[in-house]
């Protein structure tokens, strides 16, 4: 199948579309809501339903067109045998690039990550919002090779319920308070569902890092979300965004750890509002 840009979307399932990434990968998002478009990248232990959690999705479609994305490999998303963190890019790009307006693109974790690679190569963006993007900084690894390896051996035995319980906590460092939210949520099937592609947006942000010379002549305002109580490996690639950016700031969230839109999702709602719609001549 052809990698150019597709001009078709078609339906998959009720309120879920699909764009063609340029591998030739299908690749599904929810659009509901009214008002200027703003993509929705979620982590990497999830799909487009842990916007669902704490009504975080409605209370943005009050004021904004949504396009909440799976990545590759969840839900209504396609998938490909090889993976490269590239293909990532080049999906959301797709979903952005589907749209025929200005977007602001959000991403949190490994959607930051992503959403950061694809901010190279779209021609509409109008802003971004990446909340605690991972990949490697200064040789710091973003999860130990013990970590890893316990990953890959209960990968290896095919139980992706405990593989999701071990990343969250203790690479997504979220609190056992945290999980048992997010476990009772009507969502967490789909994450156990998702749970393959774990292991992959594991390593990646270990061997993976950008050229900073790459962002030189990027001038999108950039809202970088980071939190008090979150290790100090976000802290840090948060800063080295920061420093790669020439028009970004810093707004942490005091408190809170890696998912202030479960803890707190008035003030994450509050916070993207506050960016998003500020005067445009600052």
């Amino acid at each position: 199948m052809s990698g150019q840009k597709q001009e078709h979307q078609k339906k998959i399932m009720d309120t879920m579309v699909t764009v063609t990434s340029k591998d030739g990968t299908e690749i599904a998002f929810k659009r509901t809501g009214s008002g200027p478009p703003l993509v929705l990248v979620h982590g990497s232990a999830g799909d487009h339903t842990r916007w669902e959690l704490f009504d975080v999705r409605p209370k943005l479609a009050q004021h904004f067109t949504l396009y909440a994305m799976d990545r590759r490999g969840r839900g209504g998303s396609g998938d490909a045998v090889q993976y490269r963190p590239e293909r990532g890019f080049e999906d959301v790009a797709a979903v952005v690039d589907s749209i025929d307006e200005p977007v602001t693109l959000l991403g949190h974790s490994y959607g930051a990550f992503c959403a950061l690679g694809a901010s190279l190569i779209i021609n509409n963006l109008h802003k971004l919002v990446l909340y605690e993007p991972v990949f490697l900084v200064d040789h710091q690894k973003f999860v130990s090779d013990d970590v890893i390896a316990e990953l890959e051996a209960v990968y290896a035995k095919g139980n992706m319920e405990e593989l999701l319980v071990i990343f969250m906590k203790k690479v997504a460092r979220i609190t056992a308070d945290e999980i048992e939210a997010v476990r009772s949520a009507p969502s967490w099937q789909s994450r156990v569902d998702a749970a393959h592609t774990l292991l992959r947006e594991t390593v990646a942000p270990t061997r993976f890092t950008f050229d900073p010379g790459q962002f030189i002549e990027m001038t999108t305002p950039t809202l970088l979300l980071t939190e008090s109580e979150s290790p100090v490996f976000f802290k840090n690639v948060t800063k080295e965004v920061h420093d790669m950016l020439p028009n970004s700031r810093i707004v942490p969230f005091q408190g809170h750890g890696h998912v202030t839109m479960n803890s707190a999702p008035e003030l994450f709602i509050e916070k993207v509002l506050e960016f998003a719609f500020e005067m445009d001549e600052k």
